[in-house]
């Protein structure tokens, strides 16, 4: 029998709503998620990658309960997070964190370091100031600083430093699952490899999960087995990460493909959309509007995600590319 997976999300919807251009007027609604679903396993990291507005930080927020969907399931070890009582949910939280995208304005200037990362032990509670201290001293030392740095402040470290910090929080708990939101966007390039590299070391040694959420397709390819691409609110396509960014089957994942920059070959500098030059398909494809290879079927029936070739890879397109 096949291990049952650490997080499953399903069929989530989130839609927002968008205040109008008078007082009176009527409010617009703006889907952030059309219906999520995926698995993550035990051990095996999963990536979330897609443009700016995509749904990418709503959907972190869901998967840890920090926010309610309109509908769809969460379940962490086969547990639904939102049919918890509160205090049931409160226990769960030791076993996920989150990882945020700024390094500066996650930590509290005005807290010493030790107090920051011992944060999530003293809102669970059952740990006592000797135990705080030996694993706020543990939690630095996993993520190569040393224990004496929980008595400094965070202005006295880089920030790269920071986020170390911010992951030793996140580890204190020795959760299974830690959701990363953009971990080394606002990190210089310098140091990026860095916090990743520690990821990776984290996940290997310390038996740690990550769901990382990006725009940089080789920030997840450092570290996760499987990814998923989403657009305006929907997973375009999953499939084993190194696999689908050399042979990306959907025309939006392609795209981001090609707006990577690499040595090899040249980066291309005008978008698909520019090929079409049309707005957001309002109906049937979402992207169809961008799409290059778009055909009238693309424009009037919605395609569903389904399985591809060996059944190692999702794809939602009529016309797969791939």
């Amino acid at each position: 029998m096949s291990e049952p997976p650490l997080l499953e999300v399903s069929a989530l919807v989130k839609t927002y709503r968008l205040p109008g251009a008078g007082p009176f007027a009527r409010k617009s609604a703006r889907p952030a998620l059309a219906g999520v679903s995926f698995s993550v396993r035990q051990g095996r990291s999963f990536g979330i990658v897609g443009e700016s507005g995509s749904g990418k930080s709503t959907l972190a927020r869901i998967a840890l309960a920090l926010d309610r969907p309109d509908s769809g399931a969460v379940r962490l070890e086969g547990r639904s997070l939102f049919e918890l009582p509160r205090r049931e949910l409160r226990a769960m939280r030791a076993h996920m964190q989150m990882v945020f995208q700024d390094p500066y304005g996650s930590l509290d200037p005005r807290q010493r370091i030790g107090k920051i990362v011992a944060e999530p032990l003293a809102a669970l509670g059952g740990a006592g100031r000797a135990e705080r201290r030996a694993r706020v001293g543990a939690s630095l030392e996993a993520v190569g600083l040393k224990a004496s740095d929980a008595l400094k402040r965070p202005h006295e470290f880089s920030g790269g430093q920071r986020q170390r910090i911010a992951i030793a929080r996140a580890l204190i708990t020795r959760p299974k699952l830690v959701v990363a939101d953009e971990p080394v966007s606002a990190l210089d390039v310098s140091v990026q490899a860095q916090a990743l590299n520690l990821m990776s070391d984290l996940e290997r040694e310390a038996g740690v999960t990550f769901l990382l959420i990006s725009h940089d397709l080789a920030v997840v390819a450092h570290i996760c087995e499987t990814t998923a691409v989403m657009y305006r609110g929907r997973i375009v396509e999953i499939g084993r990460t190194e696999e689908l960014f050399a042979n990306p089957a959907h025309p939006y994942t392609r795209e981001l493909v090609d707006a990577t920059p690499r040595l090899d070959r040249p980066t291309r500098v005008e978008p698909l959309a520019a090929l079409n030059g049309g707005p957001e398909a309002t109906g049937g494809c979402p992207y169809a509007g961008r799409c290059a290879f778009v055909r009238p079927r693309c424009r009037n029936e919605a395609p569903i995600l389904e399985s591809k070739g060996d059944g190692s890879r999702e794809v939602a397109c009529h016309y797969p590319i791939g």
